[in-house]
């Protein structure tokens, strides 16, 4: 019975080692889906000769106004990330978003509402994977990342009451460069993905919005199945993300504007749901930090929900 016990023991290791050998070879064909971070697409996973698309509806809100005005900002829309494995190490993206912005502030004792809906800024940048190490269940990436933020959104949007703020118009009228890096270590257990990103945003007619320093970690971890078997259709995963920004005062007619600017850190819990082909994935960012300049609006949330998929 010894013997016995040893030898059943000994199989179910072997078979565990198996199944894992069998994941960790699924995972690396083509076309497969990995987990990713929610509130950053630069380290979105594509294979070579493989193209991946993500869509996110948003939704976010700011009330909290130290100023008399009593704003209050709702932003709602969709936003499309396309991008294409040109080799096994660069990979080449393309973002678009759609936007519709309603602010409701108090004047002269009623309330008024300005809104503006259409296409924002479209982003296109590149990633290149300069180092990789690969080992048994785990590989670690590190990949510069070079854009351009384009103006394709309306900031000229004009509503009864005179040209709209900043704040409402669709786009920002330039074009601004932005670099970073992007580091993700991969296990068949979990998923740790880091960035740090600037970008150096330009004069668009009189306005000229503060560069913009960002901080993103994500985690992702496999909450099901607990342990790898076969004929599992997908794997849930566990997602918490922190968020940093800090952006510069912007510029009015080449003056700085105090009530603007600031840092901002946000904890954002979600889920994702993976398999082969396809993801479902919800994640919510809350404002835990808040550090803005004079009487700029402050964040209440935001919330993102969509999908991606490889072919």
């Amino acid at each position: 019975m010894i013997h016995s016990s040893a030898g059943e023991a000994g199989l179910r290791a072997r078979l565990h080692v198996l199944c894992v050998a069998l994941a960790g070879a699924l995972a690396s064909l083509p076309g497969t889906t990995h987990g990713a971070p929610q509130t950053f697409d630069t380290a979105l996973p594509v294979a070579k000769g493989e193209f991946v698309i993500r869509g996110q509806l948003v939704a976010v809100r700011a009330s909290d106004d130290p100023s008399p005005a009593d704003r209050k900002l709702e932003v709602v829309g969709g936003g499309v990330v396309a991008g294409y494995g040109a080799t096994s190490k660069l990979a080449l993206f393309g973002a678009l978003p759609t936007l519709r912005k309603t602010l409701d502030v108090a004047a002269g004792g009623q309330r008024i509402t300005r809104r503006t809906t259409g296409i924002g800024d479209a982003r296109v940048f590149a990633r290149y994977t300069a180092f990789q190490r690969d080992g048994r269940g785990r590989s670690l990436r590190i990949a510069p990342i070079l854009g351009l933020e384009l103006p394709t959104g309306d900031d000229h949007d004009r509503d009864g009451l005179g040209r709209l703020p900043a704040s409402l118009q669709l786009g920002s009228g330039s074009w601004d460069p932005f670099a970073g890096v992007v580091a993700t270590y991969q296990t068949l257990a979990y998923q740790v993905d880091a960035q740090i990103g600037y970008q150096a945003n330009t004069k668009g007619d009189d306005v000229e919005l503060g560069d913009e320093l960002r901080l993103d970690v994500s985690l992702q971890y496999r909450l099901w199945p607990r342990a790898l078997v076969s004929g599992v259709p997908g794997f849930l995963y566990g997602v918490v993300e922190a968020n940093l920004r800090h952006r510069d005062e912007d510029e009015i007619r080449g003056d700085e504007d105090p009530d603007s600017g600031g840092t901002t850190l946000f904890l954002s819990p979600g889920l994702q749901y993976v398999t082969r082909r396809w993801v479902l994935e919800a994640v919510v960012q809350l404002p835990i930090v808040q550090d803005l300049g004079g009487s700029a609006l402050e964040d209440d949330y935001t919330v993102r929900a969509g999908f991606r998929v490889n072919f």
